[in-house]
């Protein structure tokens, strides 16, 4: 008993840390890297979910429509950028501005399309059993995803020639452009990269969540308390920051609700930042 007791809080964990670090990822590429603060961010997750519900709608495997889901938002946010972002680097502010317009605009556009109406995906798969308490399979679907996500994204950065130019452009962007890289498509691409991620995270949470064009303002606190909290490493940012606030909020909601588990993940957010204004990662990046 006490065995199955303990593998369901573990399960409970790991599940709350796979969603954090899976609606934080995309935001921290587009944050870590370019310093965009994407107000709508929420919504491109949102956006990934409604993809997601199309494709199946219009008779797609639901596995090829979340592949397809992560490619389309991807592809809007490449839009997005060359029509809106690119005029609005190192302008903090309009940034911020623009991007909360913009999410304004894709919630009601969604809305005029579907409706306000909560919409559902069945499960993809079942339970599995563990003593007296029932897990959902999708769960571990879920955090894979997330460790995909985050591996995916490691391996572009830091493995790849892009991944190569896209920090270089970050640390020096005239001594990149004065060596032949052009940083206007990396940044182009990099806010592409960072949607995409958001729309898979879309797409994943969209058979365990109503999918209604506010949704994405479930995501959107959690995922900035998560990337800032993480600082300025793009990957081991939001993953170390994932499991110590998901670990908080997890423990916290099976002590006492989950009002109160939310409330702590605030608090620690602010406690955290308190003593360490750069972030779980902050001195490891200055050294």
């Amino acid at each position: 008993m006490a065995f199955d007791r303990l593998f369901n809080l573990g399960f409970g964990l790991a599940t709350t840390i796979s969603v954090l670090a899976l609606v934080s990822v995309g935001l921290a590429v587009t944050f870590g890297m370019r310093g965009i603060i994407n107000l709508a961010h929420g919504e491109f997750i949102m956006l990934g979910a409604f993809a997601t519900l199309t494709g199946v709608r219009n008779g797609l495997n639901i596995w090829v429509a979340m592949l397809t889901a992560a490619v389309a938002v991807g592809v809007f946010g490449i839009i997005v950028e060359r029509l809106l972002i690119r005029w609005l680097y190192a302008r903090l502010a309009d940034t911020m501005l623009a991007t909360w317009g913009l999410s304004l605009v894709m919630v009601q556009v969604i809305e005029n399309i579907y409706g306000s109406v909560t919409e559902g995906i069945a499960v993809p798969v079942g339970n599995f059993d563990v003593g007296d308490y029932s897990m959902s399979t999708y769960n571990v679907v879920l955090m894979g995803a997330a460790v995909t996500c985050v591996l995916v994204t490691y391996a572009v950065m830091r493995h790849t020639r892009y991944g190569l130019h896209a920090r270089a452009s970050v640390q020096s962007p005239t001594m990149a452009e004065s060596l032949g890289v052009n940083t206007s498509r990396i940044n182009m691409w990099t806010f592409g990269f960072g949607a995409s991620l958001a729309g898979a995270a879309g797409a994943v949470l969209a058979p365990l969540v109503g999918v209604i064009p506010t949704m994405g303002q479930t995501y959107v606190a959690r995922s900035f308390m998560t990337v800032i909290v993480g600082g300025p490493a793009f990957v081991a940012g939001p993953v170390s920051a994932s499991g110590l606030l998901g670990f908080i909020e997890n423990v916290s909601t099976s002590l006492f609700t989950p009002v109160i588990g939310q409330a702590m993940l605030l608090i620690a957010a602010i406690v955290i930042l308190r003593f360490m204004p750069q972030g779980l990662t902050g001195q490891r990046s200055l050294r």
